[in-house]
């Protein structure tokens, strides 16, 4: 059990109350490793960029707190996760990728192949000409014909 509080104030921002009872409003939770391990490792960090709560664990969370934390790091957080590649428009770049994602279908603009970069073994962040990033999370399990699409960019 933790000794600090999260709740929302009017605005609707996270605020965390110390174990001295002191609020620091405008908190926000920061992942260290938000896609190796994004159960693990969370900091608390207040508006002037100091760290005020390390978590260890969000299981390690109360429901409610839990709860809160989730809320704030769903707002700001936003990597697709590419299920499938449907097609591309060229193999040359720029090129246009269709593709299925965990949030639904898409397309976006690869730049270039130093656009797509490998995380682990398995894993890769391609950036779209926008800055948003896609992550392939387990290359193996996509179907044969988005790794063969894929393969032609690596």
């Amino acid at each position: 059990m933790t000794a600090w509080q999260l709740e929302r104030n009017t605005y609707g921002r996270l605020v965390l109350i110390d174990e001295a009872g002191e609020r620091h409003e405008n908190v926000v939770p920061v992942r260290a490793f938000p896609i190796a391990a994004p159960e693990e490792g969370v900091s608390l960090v207040s508006q002037d960029g100091h760290e005020l709560v390390w978590i260890d664990s969000l299981a390690d969370l109360s429901g409610a707190q839990r709860k809160e934390v989730d809320a704030e790091l769903a707002s700001r957080e936003f990597v697709p996760e590419i299920r499938a590649l449907k097609r591309v428009s060229s193999f040359a770049t720029p090129s246009t990728w269709y593709v299925e994602t965990d949030r639904g279908e898409t397309s976006f603009i690869l730049r270039g192949e130093e656009d797509i970069r490998r995380l682990a073994q398995d894993m890769l962040l391609i950036a779209d000409s926008h800055g948003i990033e896609f992550l392939i999370r387990n290359l193996p399990s996509l179907d044969r014909h988005s790794r063969r699409l894929l393969d032609r960019f690596l």
